[in-house]
């Protein structure tokens, strides 16, 4: 091992300490701020908080106190998959309960009058926690006992982690509200600060992650790449189609007639066994989670929780972002039909994008033939399955999947029968195609 790399390592490890050690004491002036708002204290403060005003402890001593319970309940969870180096909690957390004494001394002179100073405060306390905690993820050295709780549920017991911070939190709020109850009488400690904190402060890490960059390349001693290639453009005489469908309106049987008549591979169900060989995530998982969103908005506070650990993605957006590489690659090598999976944006301007739709009553009639269902359950999928295609688009995309701007032809299922259907599509690709040729050629 040359002295190079070991003065590198050693740089590397003290910019990283110094970072995390920065994001422990902004985060201990955010939780004092929060205290000095008097509107309620976040998730993982409130215990600590509420012991603190009942017992002749600082509420830096109660923080300690409570994260090493928390990292001897990580210990009792992973047994023997706990890993002794996780054991530099125990000084960070010392350090960490130490700048919330000297942050609530430092800002001993805040007191918070009216209401709408006491909402500006706790805002300012969730810009600075965010920060704090952006700094933390960043360093790369370690997390905090409460991410560690949920990181321990999510490796022992295979929980997603975003559901399991969210149990934790909450297992959080409910001890804390009992423990004010019992101690005194009253709820303590806990109020719309500690909503806002749960609901706003894993949103405003994400925002920073997006728009600071330069703490990326201190830590890892490299510069971001300004001049990064473009990705691969697909080349002009591929004939590539996409199909956007309404449920139950005959896209997938009209977009397999295409493929066969144009003898190019068609990408549907195909695409989930893709994924899983890539992604690691079973056939059966993607089966049941592709393509939907139940609410785009219960989504993006479930995603807020990843902010607080590094390098993982949420569940559904790793398989959005497998799928779309996928999608991109199928482009490169040939000329296919792809359903769905926003493949219509993910090759935008290089594809031929179609939409089809269909009466309700056809589509029912379809489902209930389909399924053997009987009419009120056909409905109710038809709905949920159309729901949940409209909030993924959405989501993903930030286009309305209805909106016909976004396809080159909209074809009604239920008016023209699958096999002239795909004549049109086929028809329109062509002329889409050899128009764009001549362009080029121009």
């Amino acid at each position: 091992m040359s002295l190079f790399y070991v003065s590198g390592q050693f740089k590397k490890y003290t910019i990283s300490s110094l970072v995390f050690i920065t994001g422990l004491f902004i985060m201990s002036i955010g939780v004092a701020l929060s205290v000095k708002a008097d509107l309620g204290v976040s998730p993982i403060s409130c215990i600590p908080y509420i012991f603190s005003l009942k017992f002749p402890l600082t509420m830096g001593e109660t923080t300690i106190i409570m994260n090493i319970i928390l990292i001897v309940l990580q210990i009792v969870i992973l047994r023997r998959k706990y890993r002794l180096f996780q054991l530099i909690q125990l000084p960070v957390v010392f350090l960490f309960g130490v700048f919330i004494d000297v942050s609530m001394n430092f800002l001993s002179f805040i007191h918070a009058v009216n209401y709408p100073v006491k909402i500006a405060l706790c805002l300012l306390s969730c810009i600075i926690i965010a920060f704090g905690v952006f700094l933390e993820v960043k360093a790369k050295l370690t997390f905090l006992p409460g991410e560690g709780v949920a990181l321990a549920f999510t490796e022992v017991f295979g929980v997603e982690f975003g559901k399991s911070k969210i149990g934790t939190d909450l297992s959080m709020v409910i001890t804390g509200i009992i423990s004010s109850y019992m101690l005194m009488g009253k709820v303590n400690g806990i109020r719309e600060g500690t909503v806002a904190a749960a609901l706003l402060v894993g949103y405003i890490v994400r925002f920073y992650a997006k728009k600071i960059k330069f703490i990326d390349a201190l830590v890892n001693g490299s510069k971001p790449d300004q001049n990064a290639p473009d990705e691969k453009r697909i080349t002009d005489h591929k004939l590539i189609i996409t199909i956007s469908r309404e449920y139950g309106s005959g896209g997938r049987k009209i977009g397999r007639i295409v493929s066969e008549i144009l003898r190019i591979p068609f990408y549907d169900k195909k695409l989930i066994a893709i994924t899983s060989e890539e992604s690691g995530f079973t056939k059966e998982y993607i089966d049941e989670n592709e393509q939907k969103l139940a609410h785009s908005l219960l989504h993006s506070l479930y995603k807020q929780n990843y902010s607080y650990i590094n390098d993982q993605t949420p569940p559904l957006d790793a398989i959005f972002l497998v799928q779309s590489k996928i999608i991109r690659d199928l482009g490169e090598k040939e000329s296919c039909v792809i359903v769905g999976r926003c493949s219509n944006f993910v090759l935008k301007d290089i594809s031929f994008n179609v939409f089809i739709h269909a009466d309700y009553k056809f589509r029912v009639n379809e489902i209930m033939k389909r399924t053997y269902s009987d009419k009120e359950a056909a409905k109710h999928k038809i709905e949920t399955m159309d729901r949940e295609r409209e909030n993924y688009c959405r989501y993903y995309t930030g286009k309305a999947w209805k909106d016909m701007e976004n396809y080159h032809l909209v074809i009604d299922g239920s008016v023209i029968n699958p096999e002239d259907a795909a004549r049109l599509i086929i028809d329109g690709a062509l002329e889409y195609f050899k128009s764009k040729q001549k362009t080029i050629v121009q």
